[in-house]
């Protein structure tokens, strides 16, 4: 029970920790100032939207996510939410790749080989199918998370800031309800696509439970950290390194890596969701057509990571709304359905 609900929960911030949440562009983009109870509110709506997504997926036993979809939105207006997540999961994954090249430029290398790597190892991750996605994201997950929150901390405490210093400052609470939604579209694409794979209702307790609060204490801290820095964020792509100016090379070293870890987690549970959908209608490998959907990606990665970050999610953010609402409402609309 234990051992699924992590697996599960480990899959869930995978997909959401990526180039956006890690880099801290995301973050700022929604919350930033007066966004306390904002983030409290994330955890409550993410949570609930996780066991809602996962409940329906473990009682279908789905292996894509249309049969979970059309539970969640009606079976009339599911056709136009399988083409938006369909574009949510391209496009994102070219964000994710977009930040891979960006992470790449740390290192002094072309945009170009970040994108590539990022490309082959998404390959050879999937020659195991879903499984080596599973095995993967429960090695590197703990250490990712561990790093940031390391980072964050040092931060913290070097800068001398308090974590509630601005709890008086509410007014940006509204900012819970589109980036709940801007998440919770690709969870319904990852975890509808692993429903065969859970076997009781206790593993999903623990994974919805354990990764909103998980996220919530790690976006909390992130924010805190970047309110102080507010000024210098618009002097850096990856806001992540506004935070490390002042600290040793060894450490952007460090949290480079553990950055292009989140990018390659999310990546890898996008390519899951658009492959599964696809694989009734062509006759190859997993891995094989797995490539085919990165090489049609890979011209989109010029139009550069935090330009796609800034116009894509908050649009998706606002479509998604009504999909947040249904799982949010789920017990209410079932009952008068029966």
């Amino acid at each position: 029970m234990w051992k699924s609900g992590f697996k599960w929960m480990f899959l869930i911030i995978g997909t959401t920790i990526g180039a956006g949440y890690a880099s801290g562009r995301e973050l700022w983009e929604f919350f930033g100032h007066g966004s306390g109870l904002a983030i409290m509110l994330f955890v409550i709506f993410f949570s609930v939207s996780c066991y809602v997504i996962m409940s329906i997926s473990y009682h279908k036993q789905s292996t894509e996510y249309r049969p979970v979809l059309q539970v969640i939105v009606g079976d009339k207006i599911s056709p136009i939410y399988d083409v938006m997540i369909f574009l949510y999961l391209y496009t994102t994954t070219v964000v994710m790749m977009s930040g891979s090249g960006a992470a790449g430029q740390a290192f002094n290398l072309p945009y170009w080989v970040g994108i590539v790597f990022i490309v082959v190892m998404l390959v050879l991750l999937f020659f195991r199918d879903i499984s080596g996605l599973l095995s993967f994201n429960q090695v590197i997950l703990p250490i990712l998370i561990i790093g940031l929150l390391y980072v964050l901390f040092t931060f913290t405490f070097d800068q001398r800031l308090h974590l509630f210093s601005h709890w008086h400052e509410q007014f940006n609470w509204t900012a819970a309800f589109p980036f709940t939604a801007l998440n919770v579209l690709p969870l319904i694409a990852v975890l509808g696509a692993v429903g065969n794979k859970m076997t009781s209702k206790k593993e999903i307790w623990i994974a919805s439970l354990g990764s909103g609060v998980i996220l919530g204490v790690v976006t909390y801290v992130y924010n805190n950290s970047l309110i102080q820095i507010s000024e210098q964020i618009l002097l850096y792509e990856i806001p992540l390194f506004a935070i490390l100016s002042n600290y040793p090379f060894y450490m952007v070293i460090f949290m480079t890596i553990l950055l292009w870890f989140a990018i390659f987690t999310t990546a890898a549970s996008g390519v899951l969701g658009l492959t599964t959908r696809l694989t009734g209608y062509f006759k190859l490998p997993f891995w094989l057509l797995v490539l085919v959907i990165l090489a049609t990606m890979i011209p989109l990665t010029t139009l550069g990571f935090s330009t796609l970050i800034s116009i894509l999610y908050p649009l998706y953010g606002l479509l998604n709304l009504y999909v947040l609402t249904r799982l949010l409402l789920y017990p209410l609309w079932v009952k008068r359905d029966k």
